[in-house]
């Protein structure tokens, strides 16, 4: 396992690692992730994922597999991370590439329309892995999927799930995947309606949903008894999710990827 430390790593590593943290631009540019916490690193080891170098703070230990081990002195890791408590160990790591040719033979897809906030995004990231969505789309508008919250909040489900950006939804359409519409204050019963066939969840944006004039072949509903007026966005999405999963098992058995 090669270490590196030292006066020179502060300005060179460090910079590059604070420069990934905070630009969008930087990782784009890059085509990288940057991974906080050892659990997470390690999944990103597990899953195959070209982990170039990690940052370890003092009484942190390594993580193995993962690329060149850069020692950081006290309260450096504090002053780059985005979080107020980092987990001791960062990384950085090659962003999986997915093409949207998953689409054409995906049965089951999330999108992600206009969602803003990271957390949620990556939590739709976790439920749609663990439902066994073939993929999950991001229209423009949309919360970047590379920022660290969303890789935190995914619990290491971005290394795994395919993730594709789309122009719009009759990207989705002309594949021949039906258009389901989450509302509020409209829609059939969720439970009611047909997700066995290729279907594409469209969760909108937190405080306003979806437009009135999106593109839907069919708009659902998760009907609520409590003084709420809406669910977080996430938490209506893994709903969804889990009932795409109920109706596959029951229709076959298991639930498939392509």
């Amino acid at each position: 396992m090669a270490l590196s430390s030292g006066l020179s790593l502060s300005n060179q590593h460090v910079q590059r690692l604070r420069r990934l943290v905070g630009r969008r631009s930087a990782r784009l540019e890059e085509g990288v992730l940057v991974i906080d916490g050892p659990t997470l690193v390690a999944e990103a080891v597990r899953a195959g994922l070209d982990v170039e170098c990690q940052f370890v703070g003092p009484g942190a230990d390594p993580v193995a597999g993962a690329g060149i081990v850069h020692l950081l002195a006290d309260g450096v890791l504090e002053k780059v991370s985005d979080t107020e408590a980092p987990r001791g160990v960062m990384a950085i790591a090659r962003r999986p590439r997915s093409s949207t040719d998953v689409l054409d033979r995906a049965t089951f897809v999330v999108v992600a329309h206009g969602l803003a906030d990271p957390g949620n995004l990556g939590t739709l990231m976790r439920s749609a892995e663990a439902a066994g969505a073939d993929a999950l789309a991001i229209t423009p508008g949309s919360v970047d999927a590379t920022s660290p919250k969303v890789v935190r909040s995914s619990a290491g489900a971005v290394f795994h799930l395919p993730i594709v950006e789309i122009a719009d939804l009759d990207e989705l359409r002309v594949r021949g995947i039906r258009i389901i519409g989450t509302s509020s204050h409209h829609g059939v019963d969720f439970t009611e309606v047909d997700l066995t066939t290729r279907v594409a969840l469209v969760i909108g944006h937190e405080a306003h949903g979806l437009p009135a004039d999106t593109p839907i072949d069919e708009w659902v509903s998760i009907p609520q008894v409590g003084r709420a007026e809406s669910l977080n966005a996430a938490m209506a999405g893994t709903i969804l999710c889990f009932e795409v999963a109920r109706q596959r098992r029951t229709a076959s058995g298991t639930v498939k990827r392509p």
